[in-house]
């Protein structure tokens, strides 16, 4: 890639990020939103979230090394489900999700790999 069409690529993804992000607090400055669109706002966050987990808790082929391995990451996600929802607190969950990740990792290899 030359540095022409580089310099093409970057300044038309940052018009559009820019437009995207920017352009909307700019139009939307000032005015009343119904108590609708706020909800909908509000859950984007929530479903993007969602989406980057989900995509890491099931893959394509998560199962050809077996059952056990491949629901490591839904068991996991399971207990930290549990936990969010005993404890409302994202740092508790991220350790959480760590430690029991690694404890059933421990369990299917036959012990913690340093």
């Amino acid at each position: 890639m030359s540095w022409t069409t580089f310099a093409i690529l970057f300044g038309s993804v940052f018009v559009t990020m820019l437009a995207c992000r920017v352009l909307p607090a700019f139009v939307l400055k000032g005015k009343q939103m119904s108590d609708r669109t706020k909800l909908c706002l509000n859950l984007i966050a929530p479903a993007a979230f969602g989406a980057l987990v989900a995509n890491d808790v099931f893959s394509v082929g998560m199962f050809d090394v077996g059952i056990w391995p491949g629901c490591l990451p839904i068991l996991a996600a399971i207990f930290v489900f549990y936990v969010a929802k005993k404890t409302n607190s994202m740092i508790i969950c991220c350790l959480a999700g760590i430690g029991i990740y690694a404890v059933l990792y421990a369990i299917s290899t036959g012990g913690f790999v340093f």
